[in-house]
Parts: C-alpha cells; structure tokens; sequence
C-alpha cells in the first residue's frame, strides 16, 4: 500500500531553552488516509506534545514526499528532489519523473549518503538535483491500532 503523506501546520505556544514562552507555527509530516485521519492523528500527537494543551491547526496539505527515510541520528529533516528518466515501453519515449523525499540526518553530506543508501535499490538512473534542510520539524509514520493500546489493556474479539 502506498503512504500518503501530509503536511500539518500547527501553531502552539513554545518554551524555548532560556524558558522563554513564544508563539511559534511548525510544520509536521504524517502518514494517514485522509485529510480526517490527518487532523485527528496531528490532534492526538499534539495533545501529548503541547504543554497545556492550547493550539490551532493552521494548515493541512497533501505533501508530494514519496517516501521518508528516518534514522536513529539525525538533527535535521532534508528534503531531496531526484530527476529520474523512465521509458514507456508502449509508446517508446523517455518519460522525466521528479519525486521527492525526505531524510534525516546532521549535515547535508550524511543527507546525500543516506539517499544514496535508501536509494540504492532503484534500477533507473537518478540524479539529486537539490536537497535542503526542509521546514518539517517532525515526522509521524502511521502506527497500527495494537500499538495505540495502553499498557495492561486487551482488546475483546467480537
């Protein structure tokens, strides 16, 4: 099944390292089937993030990322884009693809390795024509019912 991602703008108050309070608006990635499904899951995350609970999703948008590559390190989200040829067999023209993705890491040098390595199983040549740190603050993969069930808790089969 292929992931839809979305974007979630959401605007919250923030305590900064100083202990400073401020009004901050962040963009997050997850994974969901709608644009429902979206909001209710960015709600659920953000009751859990946000220290008294105030915050306005701003914005919901389907995101044109392909595919996320999440590490154990990493400090920043990058967004790459790679142009890709394909020939279409039936009518026997190249055919120019651009498809984007998204990948953790320090540094823009680990970035382009670890596209590289997530890449690799890619038969067609590609070429990473940019790749930045992009605005996502987080990513939320989507998580099946069973891991969303409290601790101690079984569910009942009907």
């Amino acid at each position: 099944m292929m992931q839809t991602w979305f974007e979630s703008k959401v605007k919250y108050v923030k305590v900064s390292q100083s202990g400073n309070e401020q009004m901050v608006t962040e963009n997050f990635l997850l994974d969901a089937v709608s644009y429902t499904d979206a909001e209710t899951r960015i709600i659920r995350q953000m009751q859990q993030t946000v220290k008294g609970g105030e915050f306005a999703i701003v914005d919901i948008k389907k995101s044109r990322v392909a595919e996320v590559f999440q590490y154990e390190s990493g400090e920043w989200w990058y967004k790459a884009t790679i142009n890709l040829v394909t020939v279409d067999e039936e009518a026997g023209k190249e055919k120019k693809l651009r498809a984007y993705y998204l990948v953790m890491a320090d540094d823009i040098k680990e970035a382009l390795n670890r596209l590289d390595e997530s890449l690799s199983f890619l038969v067609v040549p590609y070429v990473v024509s940019a790749i930045a740190i992009s605005t996502i603050v987080d990513v939320f993969p989507y998580e099946p019912a069973e891991s969303l069930i409290p601790e101690g808790f079984v569910p009942v089969n009907t």
